[in-house]
C-alpha cells in the first residue's frame, strides 16, 4: 500500500522459474548414455549392419551426399550468417510472434558467441584426434585397423581427424539459441515455449546430419553423441556463467 491508499503495481513480472536443474539433468543422460554406447562396443557392430567388405553401398547416394550433407552443411552456414547479423544489429525489434526478435543485444552477442566456440571446440578435438572414420577401416576395404577414440597417441594407419562429429556440430553448435528462454537472465519472464521449440529442432536436424553420415560410413553412431555432449556441455557451462552479465539493468 502507498500513502494514498491504492496497491503498488510491480514494475516488472516475475521471473520464469528456472530451467537449469532439468536441462543440466537431460545433459548428464546423453553424458551417461554415450559413455554406455562407448563401453558397449556398439559402434562397429551398427556399421558392419550397413558396409560391406567393400565399403559402403549408401555412400555416394545423390540425396545423402548432395542434399543432406553438403546441403544441410551450407543451410547451416547460412544460418550462422544471420545470427551473426542478428547479434550485431544495433537495435532489437518489438514484434509480438517473432519473440527471437526482441532479445537484448547482449544476449544475442552470448548466442553467436556459444555457437561459435561450440564449432572451435569441436573442430580443435578433430584436428587433435588420430581417428580415422568407418570407410578407412580394414574391414570395409580401406587401409586403417580399429582403434577407439579414446586411444590417444595411437594411430590406426588411416587418415585420422574423424573424431568427434564434424558434420553433426553444424546442428548441435546452434543450441544455445534456446537458452534465452530456457534459463533467462534473472528478472527476465520469458515463455519456455520458444526456447524448447529451438532446442527440438537443433536436436532433429543433428540427428538427422549425424545419421546421414553414419549411413554413408563416415562417422560412428558414437561420434553424433559425443558431437551433442560436447557442444551440450559448452553451451551450458558457458550461459551459466555469463548469466550474471546478462541481467537487465534497472531503468
Amino acid at each position: 500500500m502507498n500513502r494514498s491508499g491504492s496497491t503498488a503495481v510491480p514494475l516488472d513480472p516475475p521471473a520464469a522459474a528456472p530451467a537449469a536443474p532439468a536441462i543440466a539433468l537431460w545433459w548428464l543422460g546423453a553424458l551417461l548414455l554415450t559413455g554406455l554406447w562407448d563401453i558397449g562396443g556398439l559402434d562397429l557392430a551398427v556399421m558392419r549392419r550397413i558396409g560391406t567388405t567393400t565399403g559402403f553401398p549408401l555412400q555416394h547416394t545423390w540425396v545423402l551426399e548432395r542434399v543432406l550433407h553438403e546441403g544441410v552443411r551450407q543451410a547451416a552456414t547460412g544460418l550462422f550468417v544471420l545470427i551473426g547479423v542478428w547479434a550485431l544489429w544495433p537495435v532489437r525489434w518489438n514484434h509480438e510472434r517473432l519473440s527471437v526478435l526482441t532479445l537484448p543485444r547482449r544476449e544475442r552477442w552470448a548466442v553467436l558467441g556459444l555457437v561459435t566456440l561450440s564449432l572451435i571446440v569441436v573442430n580443435l578435438i578433430k584436428n587433435a584426434s588420430q581417428t580415422s572414420c568407418p570407410w578407412d577401416l580394414q574391414a570395409f576395404g580401406g587401409p586403417a585397423v580399429y582403434v577407439s577414440h579414446w586411444t590417444w597417441g595411437l594411430a590406426d594407419g588411416g587418415t585420422g581427424r574423424c573424431f568427434p562429429g564434424g558434420h553433426a556440430s553444424s546442428a548441435f553448435a546452434f543450441l544455445a539459441l534456446g537458452l534465452p528462454w530456457l534459463m533467462p537472465p534473472e528478472g527476465t519472464s520469458r515463455s519456455q515455449v520458444a526456447g524448447l521449440r529451438w532446442l527440438l529442432a537443433v536436436l532433429f536436424a543433428g540427428a538427422v546430419a549425424g545419421t546421414v553420415q553414419t549411413v554413408r560410413g563416415a562417422h560412428y553412431p558414437s561420434h553424433t553423441l559425443w558431437t551433442l555432449v560436447i557442444c551440450g556441455g559448452v553451451s551450458l557451462a558457458l550461459w551459466r556463467l555469463m548469466l550474471p552479465r546478462l541481467v537487465p539493468k534497472p531503468a
